[in-house]
């Protein structure tokens, strides 16, 4: 084992203050529960607490010092030189197995070092920080706890229309699952639905992580979606610009009349309300706007065009004169 000072990376002149400082940050950045993953760090964390039983612990530290215990805790000693004949502090009781305890039967040895009562670990115990530095369920007492699982993350994209009515939408994810996930009706794009328990699963029977799914919504042929507004640019004839009158537009709640006033230019905008995605979550309904496309006929027509001629011929206008 290394040397315990060059473990916690202080002089050996450090006092207890700094060795507990340098223990903790040492402690909180090793920590198995910040490493899951990482072997060398459970390593590590293990060869921390090891290092810190030893010059954490005043009587320990001096007993290492003189070369009395390693770094491992066991003691170094080549005969009984230095130790007391009797029990106490810093020497060793011997005991004895025969009957009546008198000698000349087998006997055995029992070393209590310092202020360390026989079966025991002295006074130091590092579980005892690991409720200052990570709450008291830090407190671990040398047995595995529970461990939530980690979240995971999906998207789901699902049609403007089940967007708008609600529905469900499948969703693929990351270990591979496939799951039906319920659109609720007025969802904006980008919004998440959390899937309890449907994330990776927990550690030493700990609960699992949840799956946080996004919802993206399609593109759809006509609409364009805004926010919780739609948009669509609706094709016009003409003579339904010129003349203006009702006409049938497209909706997701299917098709409505719309007014067109006369003398509408391409690109006029009118709304209809409440005809965006419904009321949800306490927001309000989005409206429709509707963008007027003037076309001609797909077909050239010899009549269209001599019309358009003379009515250039009798009646021209400039409509760039104000984009000089």
């Amino acid at each position: 084992m290394r040397d315990p000072y060059d473990v916690l990376g202080v002089a050996k002149t450090a006092g207890p203050a700094e060795i507990k400082k340098a223990y903790r940050q040492l402690a909180k950045k090793f920590h198995p529960d910040r490493n899951k993953d990482d072997a060398k760090a459970k390593e590590r964390f293990a060869e921390i607490n090891s290092a810190y039983e030893i010059v954490g612990d005043e009587t320990k530290k001096a007993q290492f010092d003189k070369g009395e215990i390693g770094p491992d805790g066991k003691p170094r000693f080549t005969g009984f030189e230095g130790f007391g004949a009797g029990g106490g502090p810093g020497g060793f009781n011997r005991g004895w197995r025969t009957g009546g305890g008198a000698p000349g039967g087998d006997q055995h040895y029992e070393f209590h070092f310092g202020n360390e009562a026989p079966g025991g670990r002295g006074g130091f115990d590092p579980s005892d920080l690991f409720a200052d530095l990570f709450g008291a369920s830090g407190r671990r007492r040398g047995a595995p706890q529970p461990t939530r699982g980690d979240d995971v993350v999906a998207t789901a994209t699902a049609p403007l229309e089940t967007v708008a009515h609600g529905g469900s939408a499948r969703v693929i994810l990351p270990s591979g699952r496939t799951l039906e996930v319920k659109i609720p009706a007025g969802i904006e794009d980008g919004q998440q639905i959390r899937l309890r328990g449907q994330g990776q699963p927990g550690a030493m029977g700990g609960e699992p992580g949840d799956a946080i799914v996004t919802v993206k919504v399609a593109p759809h042929p006509y609409f364009k979606l805004d926010g919780r507004d739609l948009r669509l640019e609706l094709p016009v004839t003409i003579y339904e610009a010129a003349l203006g009158g009702r006409i049938e537009t497209p909706t997701l709640d299917g098709k409505v009349e719309l007014t067109i006033p006369p003398h509408s230019n391409s690109g006029r905008v009118l709304r209809l309300r409440g005809k965006g995605l419904p009321a949800s979550d306490g927001k309000i309904a989005g409206d429709l706007y509707v963008s007027l496309k003037i076309m001609l006929p797909e077909a050239s027509s010899a009549d269209l065009d001599a019309r358009m001629r003379e009515w250039r011929d009798a009646q021209p206008y400039d409509p760039r004169a104000k984009m000089a």
